[in-house]
């Protein structure tokens, strides 16, 4: 079994359901649902073109998935993670854009947002001493050698390349898109998803993911909003 901290709006936000209609799988519920159709791509292509996002559900790493510690269990995770969400404020990223991402496609920040670097950063923080060291296979299918020294080093360190300088948020929208397609699945995403590219994303939230057995479908566990314990302080 692994965890995953990330960033993912509420089951009835609009980019929820968008998404998740996207990707053909609600990873509140875990059911499947019907893919929407797009010009030019048949369904068994688009199906394959979206598989690794459908598995993991619609979000963004903040802690990559891990598996528990020894002597931690998930009650106490759960414990800490109502207290992470307690202590933050939430914030807006004033624009999210369409981006490509080598051959994936992802929603990304327009321009670096300090609230949702230091959002990601105090994740990694908090949350590592939950972390199992990484398997031997585990460190090898990140393919350490082809990283350079600093992603190398964060993976060693804390199990995942992309923290701290080397982080860049993305909501993943595709898997590895070959170049002859990617014209089409540009022109798909971006008539999909318009009432949200060049928008604000609010970042209320935060989610704690788990993913019963290796190659198990994501689901939510909890998905708590930020700033609960200002809320109670207030009231």
């Amino acid at each position: 079994m692994r965890y995953a901290i990330y960033f993912a709006p509420p089951a009835d936000d609009r980019l929820s359901q968008v998404a998740s209609r996207w990707l053909g799988r609600d990873a509140f519920t875990g059911e499947d649902l019907t893919l929407p159709t797009i010009a030019g791509i048949d369904e068994e292509t688009q199906r394959t073109l979206t598989a690794d996002p459908r598995r993991y559900g619609f979000h963004g790493t903040l802690k990559a998935p891990f598996e528990l510690a020894e002597g931690r269990d998930e009650d106490e995770l759960l414990s800490i993670f109502e207290c992470f969400a307690a202590d933050l404020d939430p914030f807006e990223i004033p624009e999210i854009v369409l981006h490509q991402l080598g051959p994936f496609f992802g929603l990304v920040p327009s321009a670096p947002c300090v609230d949702l670097l230091d959002l990601a950063e105090d994740a990694v923080h908090r949350f590592d001493p939950f972390r199992a060291p990484l398997s031997d296979a585990d460190f090898a299918r990140r393919k350490p050698n082809s990283l350079p020294e600093r992603q190398r080093r964060y993976l060693k360190e804390w199990g995942y390349p992309y923290v701290f300088e080397e982080f860049q948020f993305h909501l993943t929208l595709t898997g590895p898109v070959p170049t002859e397609t990617s014209g089409v699945m540009r022109t798909a995403l971006e008539t999909t998803f318009a009432e949200h590219i060049g928008k604000p994303l609010h970042v209320t939230s935060v989610a704690l993911f788990v993913e019963p057995e290796r190659g198990a479908p994501f689901t939510v566990r909890s998905l708590l909003p930020l700033g609960s314990d200002t809320q109670r302080k207030i009231a």
